[in-house]
This record gives C-alpha cells, structure tokens and sequence, in this order.
C-alpha cells in the first residue's frame, strides 16, 4: 500500500464536524452576548396605586364613599380638610440602561373630596405640568391654602432622589 498524503475520508469528515462546532459555539457566543446586553435596556417600574381603567368614570359626584372604596380599593393616605379626602399616590419611572439611575416619567395624586355627609363633592387628578401641580380634570392649578399644603409634600415624597 502506498500513502499519497490526501486524507481520507474520516479525516474530511472529522474537520467539517470540528468546524462546525466551533461555528455553532461563535453563533451561541454572539446570541448569549445580544441577549444579555438585551436584558440592559429599557425599565419601567410602577410604585404605588394603579389607577383601574374605567376606576375615575364609575364614580359619580354624590356617590358614597363605600362605593369608591369599592372601586377604587383603599386609599394610600387619607386626609380632613372641609371634609374628608382620600388620596391615591402613583408613581412612574424609568431607566434606559441597567445600572444606571432611574429618573420619574409621571407622578400622580388621585384625588376624592367628600362632602360632610360622606359623598363625593369633587374628584381631581393632579400630577406636575411644567413642574407646578396641576388637576387634569378641571384643567386647573390648585392655588395655596390647606389643599396645598398637603399636595406639595406629597409630591416631594415622590420625586427622584
């Protein structure tokens, strides 16, 4: 027998199998690293009350308070001004990057003013616009006196630290 010094076919077969290994290894290496820098990106956190879609229509001027309890839930503070208010506290944030700090896209205070007789008397939506408070639902910016007085600290419990 003579050896011409080609390789045979076990030989051929047994690089094609290694090379395509360390192709699939190269594939796994390039998904593990998109997936992990993937996982990097784009947080949205929610703290506090989640606002029920529909919650704010359900509750007309004059219902009781038992009926917004019931759709709304309990209150995250509660507060007697000319009467009693609940106050639902909501936060949203956001990070683009892992690891990196997270700033607020949206903070919101949800209002419910209750008459002596405990009905409702006025409900209002507040959140910052242009960095004042601002009620969304008469479109209005409270002015000072004790309602802002207990608006303001709210807020500032809220913002980015």
């Amino acid at each position: 027998m003579t050896v011409t010094g080609q390789a045979g076919p076990a030989t051929k077969g047994r690089h094609g199998f290694v090379a395509g290994w360390r192709k699939l290894r190269a594939i796994a290496a390039v998904a593990v690293v998109c997936g992990v820098l993937g996982a990097c990106t784009g947080e949205q956190f929610q703290k506090g009350y989640i606002l029920p879609e529909g919650a704010l229509e359900q509750i007309p001027i004059g219902a009781s308070q038992d009926q917004v309890l019931i759709v709304m839930g309990t209150p995250s503070t509660v507060a007697t001004l000319s009467g009693e208010v609940f106050y639902y506290i909501s936060q949203r944030s956001e990070r683009k990057v892992a690891f990196m700090p997270q700033h607020v896209v949206d903070q919101r205070v949800i209002a419910i003013y209750f008459d002596k007789n405990r009905t409702v008397q006025r409900i209002a939506n507040y959140g910052l616009k242009d960095g004042k408070i601002f009620d969304f639902i008469s479109r209005t910016t409270p002015t000072s006196g004790q309602e802002m007085s207990y608006l303001t600290p709210l807020f500032k419990l809220l913002s980015p630290r």
